[in-house]
């Protein structure tokens, strides 16, 4: 069976998700800048809420992998607080200036989550590699469980063809989990290339319950709306992976 992570953007996203049969959330927050490290007490309430396996995303802001030092400590800190919260994962990826694996740092931060026994997967940051398959070894090195990965291109159906190659070279010493753009309409075209477990957040848009509404700030989507996982979209794009 293919089954899901949900990127989860609150609590509550986090619960619609186990509603609708993911196995694992990777919670975050801004996924509008691809996501960063939610507030502690976002991860204690979910790890209280759901008994599906709760991954937290390590990244202490938006933009690129290269990390200063303030950041990194940041990274540990906030690790350590994962673990202590009960998590079942930590998601995190350092890239060195010339777009290699960084593997001192990532190694250090490793070795934090390993020793709440929480597993490790790579985000993203592995598309911006510039050698994709000398950090697959990298990483396999790191001894990381996933790489969250679109197969280097903007969406996980355009880097269908790298992905397939990253899963055979791969052998089973890592899982290769697809993320990126799929939708409960595009998941088949991945099944065919061997996919154990992918990843997406599947929200949709809900109406706020405020009354009063500004003429000044008239964009409803954005002001008077929310973005959450919806448990619906999450049974039907595990259906349709798994519909022979």
């Amino acid at each position: 069976m293919i089954t899901l992570e949900v990127c989860a953007n609150s609590v509550q996203s986090a619960i619609n998700a186990q509603e609708g049969g993911a196995v694992r959330v990777e919670l975050c927050d801004n996924l509008g800048e691809g996501g960063t490290t939610p507030a502690l007490s976002q991860i204690e309430r979910s790890r209280e809420l759901i008994d599906i396996q709760l991954n937290t995303i390590i990244r202490p802001r938006g933009g690129d992998f290269l990390y200063t030092e303030l950041e990194f400590e940041l990274m540990k800190r906030d690790i350590h607080h994962c673990g202590k919260a009960g998590c079942d994962g930590v998601v995190f990826g350092i890239l060195n200036s010339d777009g290699s694996i960084d593997k001192n740092r990532n190694g250090e931060l490793a070795d934090i989550a390993r020793s709440y026994r929480m597993s490790i997967t790579f985000h993203r940051a592995f598309d911006r590699c510039a050698d994709l398959f000398q950090s697959l070894e990298d990483i396999i090195e790191l001894g990381c469980d996933r790489i969250l990965t679109s197969g280097g291109k903007i969406t996980a159906t355009e880097g269908k063809e790298v992905l397939s190659k990253l899963i055979n070279v791969a052998n089973e010493r890592i899982i290769i989990m697809p993320g990126g753009g799929i939708t409960e309409n595009n998941i088949k075209e991945l099944t065919d290339i061997n996919i154990k477990e992918f990843h997406g957040s599947f929200r949709n848009r809900y109406e706020g319950y405020m009354e009063y509404k500004s003429p000044i700030f008239s964009d409803e989507n954005e002001e008077y709306s929310i973005l959450e996982t919806d448990p619906e979209i999450v049974r039907r794009v595990i259906e349709n992976a798994n519909n022979n």
